[in-house]
């Protein structure tokens, strides 16, 4: 341990605290005439944001100098302070006699990540008091501490200011990449291109050739079924194809010159992924499987993929082939129908019902396809057609399919797609630099409180009262006051309950 400033002492951080646990107060409701101290549950600390009061009673209650600490829950060890009132029962109010109010805040709000990783209990985390009594604690002097937290804000005042700017350019980048797909799913960025470029197919032709060559394949397979059965196609047997079923255009936005409406069932294939199945846990032909764990927004994840047995029917149904696009069946509402290409990251794969896999035909580029689902997902078209089970929201393999989909030439998608790319690789970059920027504030933050806390963020003042001088007269007042309440005369219990003491 390095050597203290001058005047500075080194005490355990248990030697400085009075903490106070919280406790519901009864009455509870909207503000009004008798209901008028505000109530800090953890919601309220979250967010400074007081829903509840309750009338006067002799539950704790803090100021908005002190330090509140969740005491019990996932974010136990988190600190704060800013608003007065009623403390729920999973907070907890930390006040010194030694330590000035926002300094002790200051450094207990960057022992956050210690006492969170410390906690005891099984189920719901709570502060191990043991452990927060033992921090170590350098206790400057008094003055000291007041032109520490001066610094102090001054420096986390700046700082704050530089990253709420940040936030502010992260989320407008956000809202420009969904611009950017809406653009390119709509045809404005593609706008001026099309003015000077004539399609050598249209969409509508596009379309025509899609759903001429996917009879085709269906007619060559049920040949196919008749000859290895032996039979003879019977009469008429083309009728039962059936028939693609084309999109309710009724209020979908006007499509530019050349593209058609079609649905997202007749741009490629739709399939739910094969079900898990404890049959399936082993077996002679055992295939790695991707499921919603592997597939994030444009990106397969494969550090964690398992396995399962699959016959050589089902391999052969369910393997993914390059290109494929593989969308979140099951997800929070907010990430369903999360997207991604698989581009062969495993030779040999195939998927679960966790996943729908939409596969391009000839004349659909994969791309051009993602940005489509990427468009849907952001601007809340998949949290339409969700259906909510058990938390989950499931995007249903079957409204997918029916989901309308702006279909634009190839030659357009192609040139959608490269000026997509450039555009949002620029997005990327700055976004990186964002990222990186924002880190580098956290490391700054922390490297401010470790001076502020070491006596390297103020000169020391040789005229200021040490710390030792401090802690010994404290402790003559604790003292005193504890000889005190010891010789107070205690009130008897009175039977006749008429007031007066026995």
């Amino acid at each position: 341990m390095s050597e203290l400033p001058n005047g500075w002492m080194q005490i355990a951080l248990g030697d400085a605290l009075q903490i106070q646990k919280g406790k519901k107060p009864i009455g509870l409701g909207s503000k009004g005439e008798n209901r008028l101290v505000p109530y800090i549950n953890i919601s309220a600390f979250e967010t400074k944001q007081v829903e509840e009061y309750a009338p006067e009673q002799n539950v704790p209650c803090c100021q908005p100098s002190d330090t509140l600490l969740v005491w019990d829950g996932a974010r136990a060890g988190l600190a704060g302070r800013g608003i007065g009132g009623f403390i729920g029962s999973t907070l907890a109010r930390l006040t010194s006699d030694l330590v000035e109010p926002s300094f002790l805040y200051y450094f207990v709000h960057s022992n956050y990540g210690y006492l969170n990783t410390r906690t005891k209990g099984v189920g719901i985390p709570h502060i191990d008091p043991v452990v927060l009594a033992k921090i170590p604690f350098s206790l400057p002097p008094t003055s000291e501490q007041t032109r520490i937290v001066a610094k102090l804000e001054e420096l986390l005042s700046d700082l704050d200011a530089g990253v709420a700017e940040l936030k502010a350019a992260q989320k407008k980048l956000k809202q420009y990449r969904q611009s950017l797909l809406k653009a390119a799913v709509e045809g404005a960025l593609t706008a001026e291109w099309r003015a000077n470029n004539k399609p050598s197919e249209t969409g509508a032709k596009l379309l025509e050739r899609i759903l001429t060559e996917r009879r085709a394949r269906w007619e060559t397979k049920q040949l196919a079924k008749f000859k290895e059965q032996g039979k003879t196609p019977p009469k008429d047997w083309q009728k039962k194809y059936p028939e693609p079923v084309q999109p309710d255009t009724t209020d979908l936005p006007e499509l530019p010159e050349g593209w058609v409406w079609a649905r997202v069932d007749q741009a490629g294939e739709v399939q739910l992924g094969r079900q898990r199945a404890p049959q399936f846990h082993s077996g002679a032909n055992m295939v790695p499987y991707l499921r919603v764990a592997n597939v994030f927004e444009e990106r397969i994840d494969i550090s964690d993929v398992m396995e399962m047995h699959f016959s050589k029917e089902d391999e052969a149904s369910f393997l993914l082939s390059s290109g494929d696009i593989l969308l979140n069946e099951g997800q929070s509402l907010e990430l369903v129908g999360r997207p991604a290409i698989y581009r062969g990251e495993l030779p040999r794969v195939c998927f679960t019902n966790t996943l729908v896999r939409f596969q391009a035909e000839s004349g659909v580029l994969s791309e051009y396809a993602i940005a489509v689902f990427l468009h849907y997902m952001h601007s809340g078209k998949f949290r339409k057609i969700a259906k909510i089970t058990t938390n989950i929201a499931h995007l249903g393999a079957g409204r997918f399919a029916e989901l309308a989909f702006p279909l634009p030439p190839i030659d357009e998608q192609k040139e959608i797609v490269n000026l997509l790319q450039t555009a949002m690789d620029a997005v990327q970059q700055q976004s990186t630099a964002i990222e990186l920027s924002l880190k580098q504030s956290a490391a700054q933050r922390q490297n401010i409180l470790r001076a502020a806390f070491s006596g390297q963020l103020v000169p020391q003042d040789p005229n200021d009262e040490p710390a030792s001088v401090l802690l010994e007269r404290i402790r003559a007042e604790r003292a005193a006051l504890g000889e005190k309440k010891r010789r107070s005369p205690r009130k008897a219990k009175n039977p006749n309950n008429d007031g007066s003491v026995q």
